[in-house]
């Protein structure tokens, strides 16, 4: 036990000094686009909150915390980005609501070198790892594909993937989804950016008028530091315009992201 706690605290001490010497070296600025940025060949551990309001015929809130590590490899080429939601989930009455684990999503994406424009693409797969209520108990997977440039202040992109369910319990619905997500950030000095990142979604196996979650919004964000380290700060609101029966009408947002080197992880 004493060697493992020994173990632990160099390690940590090791990642403490990494993120300070590499981070010294970057602006605020030039961090804030790092951060803006999912290929970037940096270690990022986000912390997403979304909290949904009036869903349902109780017009209940849900409140879902994706916690969505970042892991670069072989010199930013694979980037691996994994989704665990928690939810909070209000239930078909007026009061009762559930929480815990829903699907964990796995994307990994090879980024080759390019000039101007940075590309990504690979699999993405949802294991069914939610509870009965919580998930679609289904295994499912698809391609996703991430297309961004940097110009200026600017950092520019699209996000989108597509699953299927190809196995998993049968008694439940098959499942063909989309998702696509926009995002456009202007930075400012200081570390300080605007933002406008809402995340499209289809159910294409749902009735007509219910395939479509289409929202718009923006918001706002800041990197601020912890000693050394770097933490990425962000508020947004979103309305959603087209939504299905029973689906939120607006989304808020609040994320802090813990941002360290990628030489870390050759180091330890």
């Amino acid at each position: 036990m004493k060697n493992k706690l020994f173990l632990n605290a160099i390690l940590i001490l090791t990642f403490g000094i990494s993120s300070s010497v590499v981070f010294a070296q970057q602006s605020q600025e030039e961090l804030a686009k790092a951060s803006q940025n999912p290929l970037a060949n940096m270690m990022s551990f986000p912390f997403q909150n979304n909290t949904n309001f009036n869903v349902g015929p109780y017009n209940r809130i849900q409140d879902i915390l994706n916690i969505q590590p970042v892991l670069p490899f072989f010199n930013g080429h694979l980037i691996t980005r994994t989704i665990i939601p928690l939810v909070w989930q209000p239930m078909n009455d007026s009061s009762g609501t559930t929480m815990g684990l829903s699907d964990i999503q796995f994307t990994a994406f090879y980024s080759p070198k390019t000039k101007g424009i940075t590309i990504g693409f690979g699999p993405v797969i949802s294991f069914p790892s939610g509870a009965a209520s919580l998930g679609t108990q289904k295994w499912c997977a698809g391609p996703s594909i991430v297309i961004l440039g940097m110009p200026g202040h600017w950092v520019l992109g699209l996000l989108a993937n597509n699953i299927w369910s190809f196995a998993g319990n049968s008694d439940r619905p098959d499942i063909n989804q989309f998702l696509a997500q926009y995002f456009i950030n202007y930075n400012l000095p200081k570390g300080w950016y605007l933002t406008s990142a809402p995340i499209i979604t289809a159910n294409w196996n749902a009735t007509s008028g219910n395939q479509w979650t289409i929202p718009f919004g923006a918001g706002a964000g800041k990197i601020v530091k912890l000693g050394k380290v770097p933490f990425n700060l962000q508020a947004a609101a979103f309305y959603n315009a087209v939504r299905p029966a029973n689906g939120p009408d607006w989304t808020l947002r609040v994320q802090v992201v813990m941002m360290l080197p990628s030489s870390m992880l050759k180091k330890n």
